[in-house]
């Protein structure tokens, strides 16, 4: 059924959000499953984790939706610290305000000490986000 849900008028429907530029580039911006709604914003988890991963300490970093009551998801971030290093949960969510706004800014930041990766080393966000919706009502695929 899933598959079936992926055609529509002879054309496949990848899950890829992106645009055209006017030179007639395109960009692919991110997946559809990894876009967080946030009190009606839209908010890209790999721009997000473009943004954390800058930071000198951080190795690497997924961004996901979790349940909010107010907002419907709120953005979280779960980040890998490089050896030796340490960072300040409030410094990682000034830097995304400072670069992106307020909106797109972690609301919680948890330090790990790994993520489920795929074996290309791809972070699997649906692992991450999957932990958060267990137990609710209402889920977020």
């Amino acid at each position: 059924q899933g598959t079936a849900a992926e055609f529509s008028d002879g054309f496949w429907k990848s899950g890829d959000l992106g645009y055209v530029d006017e030179a007639g580039y395109v960009f692919i911006v991110d997946r559809k499953k990894d876009v967080i709604i946030t009190g009606g914003f839209n908010v890209y988890a790999v721009e997000v984790e473009a943004t954390l991963n800058t930071h000198p300490a951080v190795s690497m970093s997924a961004v996901v939706g979790i349940p909010h009551d107010k907002w419907g998801e709120a953005v979280h971030a779960e980040v890998v610290l490089k050896a030796g290093m340490t960072v300040d949960d409030q410094e990682l969510i000034a830097l995304v305000k400072e670069r992106l706004g307020g909106f797109k800014a972690p609301k919680s930041v948890k330090i790990v000490k790994a993520l489920p990766v795929s074996a290309v080393g791809k972070v699997l966000r649906r692992q991450v986000r999957e932990r958060y919706w267990v137990d609710q009502s209402r889920r977020v695929s």
